[in-house]
């Protein structure tokens, strides 16, 4: 008779653990047992796209809002809530996990769009995505080519642009480009950010896109967009450019967003690879080989283990990174070193499960391939695993100047 598998998840550890945090974290997990893996079970598969109602409810349930302000109808709760609410998602689907960035974006525009969108983007009634990323500049920011023209009443775009997810169904994109030309000795001058307002499940005029054929995140489509002389009026540069003297102010903007977002893709991570080891902990003791359940076999009951251990590891990490974010310490080599760990321990966790799984875990069958492709992916965006290297590194020795 097989038993009833524990829960891997450990409490939330003093002094981090308050009934609100408990209360929060139940939701989400319930949510996303309940509501979120049926769907992506189903979904995933055949590459459907998150339905419309998913999204209503996350809204409802306050997912969109966890770090907006409560003037705008968000939580005004911090990263630590935000990483709480992600990881459960992601046990069940991370692309629902992702997408919850999305409504983040309203609260770098400026101050009269924030305050026209923001109320809609916490309920999730206005999300957006972001173009960074282009053919030859990848994890190199300062390689981006992509020209901002300045024109009376605002700028024309032109270039092209990889990686962008849900730029269909954006109701903004966010874009990363240069406003004047790129210049190999001053590499990092003149980037700044433009929100390219649309109508959700269309391109504006002057963009164009193509679809990516990915492997893996599916619920949602990833595009490559082309921007030719796509109009953007004044009001729509990210910041003043007035206010930005330095000639690396806007590539420092960017950069310096990234410490959430490392966080959260380390909570994905863990989500993942607790999927997996929850369904680990269940298949082996159901799945019977040689008269015995094989849990029963050291070298499965050791794997699950080791897989036990490095997730713990992670999750304990990200607490406290997380806690470091919201108490306004600077953590961007902490948040470096927390996403590198937890997406490569995602990626040997989950293929883990895949071998214990054997034959069925190369199946559709078994959500287990999902959670192996999604994990592949948290070591390449939000910054690859050399790139985190590269900032731990460069905080612990620096380079030494050229001369």
């Amino acid at each position: 008779m097989s038993r009833a598998p524990l829960d891997p998840r450990s409490p939330i550890p003093a002094p981090y653990r308050t009934g609100e945090r408990d209360a929060i974290q139940e939701m989400a997990r319930s949510f996303a047992m309940n509501k979120v893996l049926p769907v992506a079970n189903r979904l995933d598969p055949e590459h459907g796209l998150i339905p419309d109602e998913l999204r209503q409810e996350m809204g409802e349930l306050g997912f969109f809002g966890i770090m907006a302000p409560e003037r705008y109808g968000g939580l005004e709760l911090g990263v630590f809530e935000y990483a709480l609410v992600t990881e459960e998602l992601s046990r069940a689907w991370m692309s629902v996990a992702s997408i919850i960035a999305r409504s983040g974006m309203a609260l770098v525009l400026n101050p009269a769009q924030r305050e026209k969108y923001l109320p809609l983007a916490v309920r999730g009634e206005w999300l957006g995505c972001f173009a960074m990323s282009e053919p030859g500049a990848g994890s190199d920011i300062a390689s981006v080519r992509t020209r901002a023209a300045k024109v009376d009443g605002g700028w024309l775009l032109n270039g092209q642009k990889m990686w962008c997810t849900f730029a269909d169904q954006a109701d903004c994109i966010l874009v990363v480009a240069r406003n004047k030309p790129y210049d190999p000795d001053r590499r990092h001058s003149g980037i700044r950010q433009f929100a390219v307002h649309k109508a959700s499940g269309t391109f504006p005029e002057g963009v164009s896109g193509n679809p990516i054929k990915k492997i893996g995140y599916h619920g949602w489509r990833t595009f490559e967009l082309s921007f030719d002389d796509c109009f953007v009026p004044d009001d729509c540069l990210v910041g003043s450019e007035r206010a930005e003297t330095a000639a690396d102010a806007g590539f420092k903007r960017a950069a310096a967003a990234m410490t959430t977002p490392r966080i959260h893709t380390a909570a994905r991570s863990i989500g993942l690879a607790r999927g997996a080891l929850e369904d680990s902990i269940a298949y082996v003791q159901q799945r019977e080989q040689f008269g015995r359940p094989i849990g029963d076999f050291q070298v499965t009951r050791f794997k699950i283990a080791n897989m036990a251990s490095e997730i713990e590891a992670c999750r304990a990490l990200m607490y406290q990174v997380a806690a470091k974010a919201d108490a306004g310490e600077k953590c961007d080599m902490s948040g470096a070193m927390v996403k590198y760990l937890a997406s490569e321990m995602s990626e040997r966790v989950t293929s883990e499960a895949l071998q214990i799984h054997g034959g069925a875990g190369y199946t559709t069958d078994f959500p287990i391939e999902r959670y192996w492709r999604d994990a592949r992916l948290t070591k390449i965006f939000e910054g690859t695993s050399e790139i985190m290297q590269r900032i731990i590194s460069d905080h612990l020795l620096p380079p030494t100047p050229l001369r």
